[in-house]
């Protein structure tokens, strides 16, 4: 079953009374459960393409469509409900709220859910990304890693069909960025997640089973990964 369905899409901005196209006619099909890498050089649109198909902005041409449904026909309040329903994201630079504790940020969108108990599966969450004892400390009393962990945390809260993640790894050490790559597979194995990333790192791209190179806002290769990851 496809859980993400990508049709020609395209994105341009205006400047200076110019259109200056970011991405160009790029397609492909996830199905549910799978792990998908996009990769390529800085200013290649590899970010603008993952928010684009988590619904965090709209494209000019073309489709995406997340668990049955037509982003582009969305109002932008419309999509944060489909990404606060079906998606989570992880960004590179955590996104923490700085004025909450990591349980309180874990708990911000199973609130916005109308969830009971919150509280109660937050704390869950972070027990379950090894910072059960960490839960009342502030962004700014975490190493990165620690609030990577709380990122993770707060993007499984609300138990998503696909997960997106932008340079997961890129502002961690190598010890660290192996604790946070297995916890992402972890999930997407025990919850069949479809896991999404654009990241830099070939090593963990290759962990994946599908891997895309984009260029110029363009698709250049579309690689199927065997178990090992290696090519097919």
């Amino acid at each position: 079953m496809a859980i993400l369905r990508v049709e020609q899409l395209g994105k341009s901005y205006r400047s200076g009374g110019r259109e200056l196209p970011v991405l160009q006619n790029i397609s492909f099909t996830l199905n549910a459960g799978d792990t998908f890498a996009i990769v390529g050089p800085s200013g290649s649109g590899k970010t603008t393409l993952l928010g684009l198909c988590a619904g965090l902005d709209a494209a000019t041409t073309g489709s995406v469509e997340l668990n049955g449904i037509r982003l582009e026909r969305l109002s932008e309040d419309e999509r944060a409900q489909v990404r606060n329903q079906h998606v989570g994201f992880i960004f590179q630079n955590f996104q923490l709220i700085p004025t909450l504790t990591a349980l309180e940020n874990v708990m911000v969108p199973l609130e916005l859910r109308g969830e009971k108990q919150a509280d109660k599966r937050a704390l869950e969450l972070l027990e379950r990304v090894g910072l059960h004892n960490r839960h009342h400390h502030y962004p700014t009393q975490l190493s990165g890693g620690e609030q990577q962990r709380v990122a993770l945390a707060r993007a499984f809260s609300n138990q998503p069909k696909i997960l997106f993640a932008d340079e997961p790894t890129g502002n961690l050490d190598a010890e660290t960025s192996e604790k946070v790559v297995n916890l992402l597979f972890e999930l997407n194995r025990e919850q069949g997640t479809t896991l999404v990333l654009v990241t830099h790192d070939l090593e963990l791209a290759g962990k994946t089973q599908r891997l895309i190179r984009v260029k110029g806002g363009q698709v250049i290769s579309d690689s199927v990964m065997a178990e090992s990851g290696s090519r097919l």
